[in-house]
């Protein structure tokens, strides 16, 4: 038996992600390396990245060219699997 989930997206679409990590050198450039496996046409000079208020932490903000709801979970999994990675929105 095989469960189907609903989706309210209609694909395809632009669809925003937000990793949160530690402040340090190459953060930015681990997500980017995860993102562009699971979408290979997104654009690196779009990623907006905003520091925490005692610049710890680093929010990275990358809207992505989905196909697919199995596309976004995969994206979704590797990211928050990540050690370097605290959150995913």
């Amino acid at each position: 038996m095989t469960e189907e989930r609903t989706t309210l997206l209609e694909f395809p679409c632009e669809f925003p992600i937000k990793i949160m990590g530690a402040r340090v050198d190459d953060f930015a450039q681990v997500v980017l390396e995860v993102v562009l496996t699971h979408a290979p046409d997104f654009d690196a000079a779009t990623m907006q990245m905003r520091p925490s208020a005692k610049g710890n932490y680093l929010a990275i903000t990358c809207t992505v060219n989905a196909t697919s709801q199995a596309q976004l979970d995969a994206l979704y999994r590797e990211m928050s699997s990540h050690p370097m990675v605290k959150v995913v929105l």
